[in-house]
C-alpha cells in the first residue's frame, strides 16, 4: 500500500486506535488521522490521511504518536494509565516522602515504577500490590512498601 506505515500500538485492542481520533506527536505540533489499518504480525499496517508516498511514510520512522487522554476509555478498577501515575507523590506506608513517580517501565517481566527522590538516584521497584498497595489518584499520591534492604528497616 502506498504511504503505509508500521504502527505499534499499546492498546488492549490494537485496531481501536482508529476510533481515538487524530494521533499527535509528543509536542502536539503534528497530527495524523488513521484512514486505514490492518493487523500484521506484531504491529498494524496503517495509512494516514495526507501521507501518500513511500518517501513520506519513511520520514515518519521513529516518530512517537499519542492519543489524547480524554479519548481513552476509563481504566478498570486496579488498572491505571501511565500518564495518570507520572507526577504523583510517592510516600511510604508511614507517610514519609520518597519523591515523585517519573516513569512506568515494562521490560517483559511486569511493570516497574520509577521514583525520583529529591536527591540521589531514582528507585526502580516492581509495580505489584505488595510494593504499591495504594494508588490515590484523587489526592495525587502512591504508597510504596519498601523492601527492608532499601529502607533500612531490617535488623542488624
Amino acid at each position: 500500500m502506498r504511504g503505509a506505515v508500521k504502527l505499534r500500538t499499546f492498546t488492549q485492542d490494537p485496531l481501536a486506535v482508529k476510533a481515538y481520533g487524530p494521533l499527535r506527536t509528543k509536542d502536539g505540533a503534528r497530527q495524523f488521522e488513521v484512514t486505514h489499518a490492518r493487523q500484521a504480525k506484531d504491529h498494524l499496517v496503517a495509512t494516514f490521511k495526507g501521507v501518500t508516498s513511500r518517501e513520506e511514510a519513511e520520514r515518519l520512522n521513529g516518530i512517537e504518536l499519542y492519543v489524547a487522554r480524554e479519548k481513552l476509555p476509563d481504566a478498570d478498577k486496579g488498572e491505571y494509565y501511565h500518564a495518570d501515575l507520572i507526577g504523583l507523590t510517592a510516600v511510604t506506608a508511614a507517610d514519609a516522602p520518597l519523591g515523585r513517580v517519573v516513569a512506568i517501565h515494562n521490560f517483559g517481566a511486569g511493570d516497574i515504577i520509577e521514583i525520583a527522590p529529591p536527591t540521589g538516584a531514582t528507585m526502580l521497584l516492581p509495580f505489584t500490590n505488595a510494593v504499591v498497595p495504594t494508588v490515590d489518584l484523587a489526592n495525587g499520591r502512591v504508597v510504596i512498601e519498601l523492601p527492608e534492604e532499601i529502607d533500612g528497616g531490617g535488623e542488624d
